[in-house]
């Protein structure tokens, strides 16, 4: 099952009665996990264990960050760092490290980015976000597992940089996965041009939300490269530096690329999908003008013809040529004659100079 159907079932079970979890690895080789209301409450566990990962879910991240943040021990100084509208930041402090990530939420064309906030210190892990991100709430319930994997001879900065990759992994692939429902709704849209009874003006709103939205998406995948490129090359004292770990933040490099990639393939679609519409307005806008001109050519024709017939008319009913009731009959049969002829010529010439135009 593809992550956001699994995403959907979590919306109906998750609970927010309990906003902390922790999973934590201990000397004794167990893995201990917990809820709770506070970060604070975890402290003790926090110093006796070898690597600790601690979520807090909240309703508003700027405001509970520095609170929350303060009570496992991180500065102000990092955690003001990481504030602001800007959807990614990396702040290396030396003996804490601070990073933001967007975690993107797709609604049909509206793109929201939520703070994933990663705070680093000696061996915690301390993520913030908010409730609606619920990508590392069902991570947690399978941490445990995760955990019993690394070894306990690693340094301390190698298993703080196995969990960090793997947090922002879970993280990216929820990203993703939004991608899918993007190129859905793309599908619809091209449903919709293979209809020539859709108007273009719906057609045209629609193409422009989709655009917009993967502008908003690849900005968001464009943050992440920028953070992932600053912990491979930031040689933060709390990362590693063995290569076969740091293999890990490459492999994720590689993902955000394709990703791109594909994000941008879609975008030269929907270019394509702009000039096919562009096309119609032009082809419905000179089908207009040839009907126009048509139009035109025929009223012309019709006054050209009319006149000879009102020339002869007004020449006929001088009193020079003294016309009597007795002459009805020829006069009738030369104005309806000389009319079918000045028409019939009038259509001829017309033709014959191309004032015609074909309609489209």
């Amino acid at each position: 099952m593809i992550l956001m159907d699994v995403i959907e079932q979590e919306k109906k079970t998750l609970s927010y009665t309990q906003p902390c979890q922790i999973v934590s690895l201990l000397p004794s080789h167990k893995t201990v996990k917990q809820e709770g209301i506070e970060p604070g409450d975890f402290l003790d566990l926090i110093n006796s264990s070898t690597v600790t990962w601690i979520d807090y879910a909240t309703t508003d991240v700027e405001h509970d960050l520095e609170t929350k943040a303060a009570q496992v021990g991180f500065s102000n100084a990092l955690v003001s760092s990481l504030k602001g509208s800007y959807c990614s930041a990396y702040e290396d402090l030396g003996s804490e490290l601070g990073i933001k990530l967007p975690a993107v939420k797709v609604k049909q064309f509206n793109v929201t980015m939520n703070p994933l906030i990663i705070l680093i210190r000696e061996n915690l892990i301390l993520t913030v976000h908010n409730v609606e991100v619920l990508r590392l709430r069902i991570f947690s319930k399978y941490a445990e597992t995760f955990f019993k994997k690394i070894s306990f001879e690693a340094p301390i900065t190698d298993r703080l940089s196995i969990v960090l990759s793997r947090i922002i992994d879970e993280n990216n692939n929820a990203n993703f996965d939004h991608l899918r429902q993007i190129e859905e709704q793309g599908d619809e849209l091209s449903k919709e041009l293979m209809d020539t009874d859709i108007p273009p003006k719906r057609l045209g709103p629609h193409i422009y939300e989709m655009k917009h939205a993967l502008i908003a998406y690849l900005n968001a995948l464009w943050a992440t490269l920028d953070v992932l490129n600053n912990i491979r090359y930031g040689d933060a004292e709390l990362l590693t530096d063995d290569p076969k770990i740091l293999q890990h933040y490459t492999i994720l490099v590689t993902d955000v690329n394709q990703q791109i990639s594909l994000a941008e393939h879609l975008s030269d679609v929907l270019a394509s999908g702009l000039e096919v519409l562009q096309s119609i307005y032009n082809n419905q806008l000179q089908a207009l003008n040839n009907r126009m001109a048509l139009v035109t050519a025929y009223l012309t024709i019709l006054g050209t013809a009319a006149l000879v017939p009102n020339t002869i008319a007004t020449i006929m009913g001088n009193s020079a040529f003294q016309m009597r009731p007795n002459d009805i009959g020829w006069y009738i049969v030369l104005l309806a004659g000389s009319t079918l002829v000045a028409t019939y010529a009038s259509y001829r010439w017309a033709k014959k100079r191309g004032l015609l135009p074909k309609i489209i």
